[in-house]
């Protein structure tokens, strides 16, 4: 497949390896400027507060190729979820908007399988771009299908390697069913060692990894340049061996890195030298591209005309920002949750945090539109019902509250349980007390539990879930959003609010 891109060609194929050519020549007579527009995690289409979205970036983009003849873009993944508009299309929308920017490579985000690995696939096949994930593997043991490990590019006669990568964190944080992960630090040796043996001049690593796995590849030294995502963090790192960037999250920041790829004479013999520059630039301060804010727009208008629709009015305050939904009860929290415990009939309901994702304040009198339900819980995760013991319940309790200092994504919303914790005391330690309708919870009893079906195939570390055979299954289960979208427009005026279901220890 050939994609001409302003004055960027792209060619590749099925294989691990394929060649970009970006450059005619074939010698280093001079010094060759090799720029590259760095972003991660855009899963949202559109600006929010005059910065970020695809049309800004695209401006960027347009702006660096206008200025220089060797330009790379690289998308560090999470696109295709968790939007609005992906609960709509899973994705396909960010894959169209991606295509007409035009991308060197993009790297596999954990969020790419959030619709399972069918979607995944499907939509790695829609991009005109390379789809970089090297320890993705699929059902077969090769690369996940639609994906390749690698690419080299030529700028100027000088080649620049460029492998992907994605955090082991996909298995818990999102749905790749049978895709499994290698580990980083040997596929990013194996992937190094390769490319540097065809002939790469500079390597870099695509890499969709938290920061722990970061720290561990800075330190391992395998690549020239990291360019990385997940962690939401605007960083720029370099400590003369190794250079490091993120870009924050919905292209609010734009990383842009000049390099200078030179030939010296050492001993008689030629030797390759880079070396770097950064800027990072603030979206807010750029005009949108025209192009790009028409497609936006389009489907904005396709939004607008299914989900603002009004369903009810809130008459107690509705918060949904991160830090408050992944570390303590919260009013939103106890709605999700009661919807899907009284839709399915359950005795309690757990849901977890991170699946709420609006980050909004909805203050009293507000009137809630489908909009704003499947902004909240955009991942189309459907309700299942499943039975355990209460001993299992208590140990899903335990992972919930686990990771309250990295306000994880796991902490715990419920319905039909009063629980008391401690955060002071060590993880797996700090449910101090756990009831229902009033009973302590039996350690040997059986309870019908409604969740998430990520959650029920172990998403978020609630493997106590998995392999649980399920009372109402994922494929007759309903649409979380939909349950609580029908939960509002039955009841017209809802007051949902913190009333001691989970309860800090004094």
């Amino acid at each position: 497949m050939t994609r001409t891109t302003g004055r960027l060609s792209l060619t590749w194929a099925g294989a691990a390896l394929v060649a970009v050519v970006l450059g005619a020549s074939l010698g280093f007579a001079a010094p060759v400027e090799l720029t590259i527009v760095h972003f991660n995690d855009l899963d949202r289409m559109e600006e929010k507060d005059g910065q970020g979205g695809v049309a800004r970036l695209a401006a960027v983009v347009r702006a660096e190729r206008a200025r220089g003849s060797h330009v790379l873009v690289t998308f560090a993944g999470d696109a295709i979820s968790p939007s609005l508009m992906s609960s709509i299309d899973k994705g396909a929308h960010m894959i169209d908007l991606l295509n007409r920017i035009g991308l060197t490579a993009m790297a596999i985000g954990n969020h790419e399988y959030d619709f399972g690995p069918d979607v995944a696939r499907q939509r790695f096949s829609e991009a005109t771009f390379p789809i970089l994930g090297a320890n993705n593997v699929d059902v077969d043991g090769g690369i996940v299908a639609g994906a390749v490990a690698s690419i080299m590019v030529d700028a100027g006669g000088f080649k620049v390697g460029i492998f992907g990568l994605t955090t082991l964190g996909t298995a818990v944080k999102s749905s790749p069913g049978r895709v499994t992960f290698a580990p980083v630090l040997e596929t990013a040796a194996a992937q190094a060692t390769a490319l540097r043996s065809a002939g790469a001049h500079l390597v870099i690593a695509l890499a969709h990894t938290d920061v722990g796995e970061d720290d561990a590849l800075l330190r391992q030294g395998a690549v020239d340049l990291l360019l990385s995502g997940d962690d939401h963090r605007v960083r720029l790192d370099y400590d003369g061996v190794v250079l490091f960037a993120e870009s924050g999250q919905q292209a609010d920041w734009v990383t842009i890195i000049d390099l200078t790829l030179d030939e010296v004479e050492s001993r008689g013999k030629k030797r390759f030298v880079w070396d770097p520059a950064f800027r990072a630039v603030h979206t807010g301060k750029v005009t949108p591209d025209p192009g790009l804010a028409e497609a936006v727009q389009a489907y904005r208008a396709r939004l607008s005309r299914e989900l603002d629709v009004e369903i009810g009015t809130t008459e107690t305050e509705i918060d949904s920002r991160r830090a408050m939904v992944r570390t303590r009860e919260t009013a939103i929290g106890n709605l999700v949750a009661d919807a899907m415990r009284l839709a399915v009939g359950a005795d309690v309901a757990l849901t977890n945090g991170g699946g709420i994702r609006a980050n909004q304040v909805y203050p009293p009198g507000t009137r809630l539109t489908r909009r704003d339900i499947l902004s909240e819980l955009p991942f189309g995760n459907k309700t299942v019902l499943l039975e355990l013991t209460g001993g299992e319940l208590r140990a899903a309790l335990e992972n919930g509250f686990s990771g309250i200092e990295k306000t994880s994504g796991r902490f715990p919303q419920v319905s039909g349980l009063k629980v008391v914790y401690d955060p002071r005391r060590p993880p797996g330690a700090r449910v101090i007390e756990v009831a229902h309708e009033g009973a302590a919870l039996d350690p040997d009893g059986r309870y019908t539990l409604a969740t998430s079906d990520f959650m029920a195939r172990g998403g978020d570390g609630y493997r106590v879930f998995a392999g649980k055979k399920p009372l109402i299954e994922a494929r007759a289960g309903t649409l979380v959003a939909s349950q609580v979208i029908d939960y509002i427009i039955a009841r017209g005026n809802i007051a949902p609010r913190p009333e001691g279901r989970l309860r800090v220890l004094e």
